[in-house]
């Protein structure tokens, strides 16, 4: 079949050769070669995604005038090819007089189908149709299927800049016996790198074209200007970020205390709290001679100005590898004295409750 030969010559840098009939076997056999060698290579020897095209290509060209259904056609190509492969079926099909039905998360192929393809998309219940090249984009990239699926069970979402900030969250909710603390488990969260309300409100939105009925609720690091009132709601930390409600000196003296738990010999306890003391009160001084804030102030960034250098030092001083990373820093929410814990931790709470007992799951 030339055509076909043609075809896969060009988008695959690969010559088909006749078929052979085996009368001894009652077998015919395929080969091919690769760029400009001459060695033949059996089919089967051929890459996925070109056999699949083979078969589909041989498939619309001896079947004229057919409906054919694929599923995920794009899965064994590169992503380089899935745009080129695409619109060589569509202008197979379309030459074979032939219809061509295509599921897929490609956000190649859905581009591509934005221009010269009907495109629907099957949110919630309801299938809808697409027709908007960002609603495409957004579609496979910014809301995997799988929080739809969430947003149907739970009928709410939590955004937050990362896994460290439900840490404490639910730390707090345990603490303090909040009713929010059966929600915080097994809750559908987003998290948001970057501190960007943008960014939680397209995911949101996004996500209530399928359930107009989806609440929501974003808790972010100290920003530039208050959020107006939307239908997400947007809370913002009136410290500098949540880790600076983990910083004070009792916290940090009751975490040297504890820590490891299997070392409790009385010495080497109070070794650990007096080396603790003693990288607090040099960084408090350094803090001072370079006429900074205080390191217990709402305005420093806690992560990096403070808890970085006095967990490097406090455990040099000790003589042993840093086991507190800013990837750990939620730990010390366990350690935070109940009377310290701020009272905006448990506004954020009741606000986060609010939203989950007002929220309706398995949304139509």
């Amino acid at each position: 079949m030339p055509i076909l030969s043609r075809s896969t010559k060009a988008y695959f840098d690969v010559t088909l050769l006749p078929p052979e009939y085996l009368p001894e076997r009652g077998e015919i056999t395929m080969a091919y070669s690769e760029g400009d060698r001459n060695k033949p290579l059996d089919i089967a020897a051929s890459g996925r995604g070109l056999q699949q095209m083979l078969l589909l290509l041989t498939y619309l060209y001896t079947h004229p005038d057919a409906v054919l259904l694929l599923d995920e056609p794009d899965a064994h190509l590169e992503i380089i090819r899935q745009r080129d492969i695409y619109n060589l079926l569509a202008e197979t099909a379309q030459a074979q007089r032939a219809q061509v039905l295509i599921a897929s998360h490609s956000e190649v192929l859905l581009e591509e189908a934005a221009s010269r393809g009907l495109v629907i998309a099957f949110l919630g219940k309801q299938p809808r149709r697409l027709n908007k090249r960002e609603q495409l984009r957004k579609a496979p990239r910014d809301i995997p299927a799988n929080h739809y699926y969430q947003a149907a069970r739970k009928g709410w979402v939590l955004y937050v800049e990362g896994a460290t900030d439900l840490s404490i969250l639910r730390a707090w909710a345990r603490r303090l016996e909040h009713p929010v603390a059966r929600f915080l488990d097994g809750v559908f969260v987003h998290y948001i790198q970057g501190n960007k309300p943008q960014t939680a409100r397209d995911h949101f939105y996004g996500l209530r074209e399928a359930y107009p009925e989806l609440l929501g609720i974003a808790i972010f690091d100290r920003l530039k200007e208050q959020p107006a009132a939307e239908q997400l709601k947007i809370l913002m930390w009136q410290r500098r970020e949540i880790e600076n409600y983990l910083c004070s000196r009792e916290t940090l003296l009751a975490f040297a205390r504890a820590n490891p738990p299997d070392a409790t010999e009385p010495s080497l306890v109070a070794q650990r709290v007096r080396v603790m003391e003693q990288q607090i009160e040099r960084l408090e001084q350094a803090f001072s001679a370079q006429r900074k804030p205080s390191p217990w102030s709402a305005d420093i960034k806690a992560t990096d100005e403070f808890l970085d250098p006095l967990f490097e030092n406090y455990y040099e001083a000790l003589g042993l590898a840093n086991q507190m990373r800013k990837a750990n820093y939620h730990l010390l929410a366990d350690y935070v004295p109940l009377a310290e814990i701020a009272p905006e931790a448990r506004t954020m709470l009741d606000a986060i409750l609010d939203v989950a007992q007002r929220a309706k799951t398995d949304l139509e």
